[in-house]
């Protein structure tokens, strides 16, 4: 019988999926990691989370939380081919609340009661940005740990309630960073420009495209040393800080995309930083 049992434990080890999940606990508006170990006969496809499919590469997967995300478990059906037919394994993780703070903050009323021709111009701006970010490369342009777009002090945090002129809004959708105008601000790991544009809200924009769905996006800025499709390094400096668009001052709003969900930019950063 013991002879039995360790043979079963042996085709279970050979046969079935194999994985780890880094960080089964995870915050809405974060990420988590699941590796997958390769054995035989096993090739991994894909996970689904309610109707939206994310892409495997190579041994990892990203699963991005959205912020909007109740606490719960999060159900996940992990994809894979077992000698050539599909079939798939259930995965949970468990998706605590971010217990994120309040602020408030005061704009120009015409930031709040936009013009048509400016609420026109916010939704175009907004559908350009959506395109970009829920297109996924195979491409992985990452080849080191990500660094910080700017050495300086963080004065607002992901996740903040946001409050304008007495009215809810909308949440703080990255982390800021202190930067007087004209400060350098770096591309914070390998990728392709995938935008260099003025816009309302965020006033002069950078989006870089760094592979399997991951972008990182650097706003209100004053000059650009890029452009569009330009491969750009770590460490590069992308441009100059400035006060451009929605802003109470001048500072770099630095945020981060996974498979077009927003995410904290430090705590992906952090998380890749450890584990791949």
């Amino acid at each position: 019988m013991k002879g039995l049992l360790l043979t079963i434990f042996l085709i279970s080890n050979i046969y079935g999926v194999s994985y780890e999940i880094l960080n089964p606990e995870v915050k809405n508006g974060q990420t988590a990691l699941i590796k997958l170990e390769k054995v035989d006969g096993i090739e991994y496809k894909y996970i689904k989370i309610k109707d939206k499919k994310y892409d495997i590469f190579s041994d990892y997967v990203f699963v991005p939380v959205s912020y909007y995300e109740e606490p719960k478990e999060l159900d996940i059906s992990l994809y894979y081919t077992k000698d050539g037919k599909e079939n798939s394994k259930s995965i949970t993780i468990k998706v605590v609340d971010g217990a994120y703070k309040k602020e408030v903050l005061r704009v120009e009323s015409s930031k709040i009661k936009l013009s048509e021709e400016d609420r026109k111009r916010a939704a175009k701006e907004y559908v350009e940005a959506m395109k970009i970010y829920n297109s996924v490369s195979g491409e992985n342009y990452i080849e080191s740990d990500y660094i910080m777009p700017i050495e300086s002090k963080i004065t607002s945090t992901f996740g903040k309630a946001r409050t304008f002129n007495g009215t809810f809004k909308s949440y703080h959708s990255g982390t800021d960073f202190r930067a007087k105008v004209g400060t350098p601000i770096k591309c914070v790991n390998d990728g392709v420009v995938v935008l260099v544009k003025d816009r309302f809200y965020s006033g002069g924009s950078i989006i870089v495209d760094h592979g399997r769905g991951v972008y990182t996006c650097y706003y209100h800025m004053s000059e650009f040393d890029v452009k569009k499709g330009d491969i750009v390094s770590r460490g590069q400096v992308l441009g100059l800080s400035g006060v451009s668009g929605r802003v109470t001052g001048p500072h770099l709003h630095f945020s981060a995309r996974v498979s077009g969900i927003q995410v904290d930019p430090l705590q992906f950063i952090k998380l890749v930083n450890k584990e791949l």
